[in-house]
């Protein structure tokens, strides 16, 4: 079974493969003031760092930020979404990126959607279940024609008969396959070719709370003082000063 990811990327490196091939750490500053942007009706409290390869699919209540010299990474459960086209753009370009990728998968129902956007301008859309497809947008790109052509077919069990709509292709696949041309990395599998293992790309996370709903720090109580100690100081307190 493949892995779940919900993810966007905001990309200014002119490489941001050899870039993140090379990250080994995450802005917390950066990643704090993102997270209090895109959800300011939310209280985000820090829960610790951790690698992408376990944080790409986020549960509703948390966030996980990756801020890197030329490239920052959400994971959130929000991005997955059925048309990433109606995702708006405060979310699409936040950082007045050159580009934004967004990669959305879920092993559970076999989905998978990818969407690329050139400052702001949506050039690719893909999302589809194997036997559905959700949005289909803009001129497909060079790496997408071996899936086209039938060269990755989606295997089925001998005992399953595809259905007659099906694609030529895992839409899972293909959206990881989208992840690893832009970002050089992929969620399920060991690295392929010239892939980079990404469980050493770290990753902010957050808890996120309505206000009023967030732990509150406990408060620590003084150490108790026995009452003979009391007394003595008391008693010192009240004792004559010797004369001179």
């Amino acid at each position: 079974m493949g892995a779940k990811a919900s993810t966007i990327w905001y990309i200014d490196a002119p490489d941001p493969i050899s870039l993140l091939r090379e990250t080994t750490s995450s802005d917390w500053d950066a990643a704090t003031a993102l997270v209090g942007r895109l959800f300011p009706d939310n209280i985000a409290v820090p829960n610790g760092e951790g690698p992408i390869t376990r944080s790409a699919g986020a549960s509703p209540d948390e966030v996980f930020i990756g801020c890197y010299p030329g490239a920052t990474v959400i994971c959130g459960n929000n991005l997955s979404i059925a048309k990433p086209s109606l995702i708006p753009e405060f979310w699409t370009r936040p950082l007045a990126s050159e580009r934004t990728y967004l990669v959305a998968t879920d092993p559970t129902t076999a989905w998978g959607a990818f969407a690329y956007w050139e400052r702001g301008t949506l050039r690719r859309s893909f999302s589809a279940t194997p036997i559905y497809i959700y949005e289909d947008t803009g001129l497909p790109l060079v790496w997408e024609r071996p899936f086209w052509a039938g060269e990755r077919p989606l295997i089925y069990p001998p005992d399953v008969m595809p259905d007659p709509l099906s694609l030529p292709f895992h839409p899972q696949e293909f959206a990881e396959t989208a992840n690893a041309e832009w970002l050089g990395f992929r969620y399920t599998g060991v690295p392929r070719g010239d892939e980079f293992d990404a469980s050493s790309l770290p990753v902010c996370g957050f808890t996120m709370y309505e206000p009023g709903q967030q732990p509150q720090p406990a408060v620590v109580e003084p150490p108790s003082v026995p009452e003979e100690k009391k007394f003595m100081r008391w008693l010192r307190r009240k004792s004559p000063e010797p004369q001179s």
